[in-house]
């Protein structure tokens, strides 16, 4: 009889240590949360890309619906970037820049959800992600802007390997880069700003593009095998990335581990 009661006096001892440990734990990642006053003009995408934080995560701690509106004078709690799901240790850096890193570590994706990269020209040697969003709104009628995921600059109207990321990534959107909707739901899209059928990408984006496509295959489990340039998965025959690109090359790199 004694001894059960000293198992069931451990067991509530234990039940005891880790209910304070969940509790000590909890109070800490609240402490370090941040009160944020809504300007006008923000948005719950807006205000996750100033703290690097998933617009999902702010609406989930807000009570709030995703799509959710939100106004001018409006208090929401940031969440502590502690609980956001990858760290960015786990990322190779490579050249990219740190909020770059954070925006790969950070978006909420799903086991799964990629299962490609693939790799476009723009075909006009220069452009903005601004520019490339207006155009696909307006003249291609797209309800979600910019087609890729991803943009890298080559000096001309972006800085010369600058890299940056669209709505579709940080909110985890189907592509709009491939002729295929099915295509789209699976494979994340990168353009490099350029026209490669009448020359090569520059240097640094080269530099970029190796940097940004091994840190994707990491964050999205996808292997160097499932890396491809447009004309190699469109459904219709394309010549994007252009003759000048250097397929072979960069995609024999990943594959090696170069």
């Amino acid at each position: 009889m004694n001894e059960w009661k000293n198992c069931l006096a451990r067991h509530r001892r234990l039940a005891a240590t880790l209910l304070f440990v969940l509790c000590t734990l909890s109070l800490v990642a609240r402490a370090n949360e941040t009160t944020y006053v809504v300007k006008r003009g923000d948005s719950l995408s807006s205000i996750g890309r100033e703290f690097a934080v998933s617009p999902r995560d702010i609406a989930e701690r807000n009570g709030l619906a995703r799509n959710a509106y939100v106004y001018a004078g409006q208090r929401l709690v940031i969440p502590n970037r502690m609980s956001a799901e990858p760290t960015t240790a786990s990322i190779p850096t490579g050249s990219l820049p740190s909020s770059i890193r954070d925006t790969i570590a950070h978006a909420p994706v799903s086991p799964g959800r990629w299962r490609y990269i693939v790799i476009h020209h723009s075909g006009v040697d220069e452009g903005t992600v601004a520019g490339m969003d207006r155009y696909h709104r307006e003249q291609r009628h797209m309800e979600n802007g910019l087609a890729y995921h991803f943009v890298i600059g080559n000096g001309h109207g972006m800085r010369d390997g600058e890299i940056q990321s669209s709505e579709r990534w940080r909110e985890q959107l189907d592509g709009g880069h491939l002729r295929s909707e099915e295509q789209n739901k699976i494979a994340l899209g990168i353009c490099l700003v350029g026209n490669f059928d009448d020359h090569k990408p520059t240097e640094k984006q080269m530099q970029s593009l190796n940097a940004l496509v091994r840190a994707l295959m990491k964050r999205c489990n996808v292997p160097a095998s499932r890396v491809k340039t447009h004309q190699q998965i469109n459904i219709v025959r394309t010549e994007c990335p252009g003759s000048k690109f250097p397929t072979k090359s960069f995609l024999g790199g990943l594959r090696s581990g170069d």
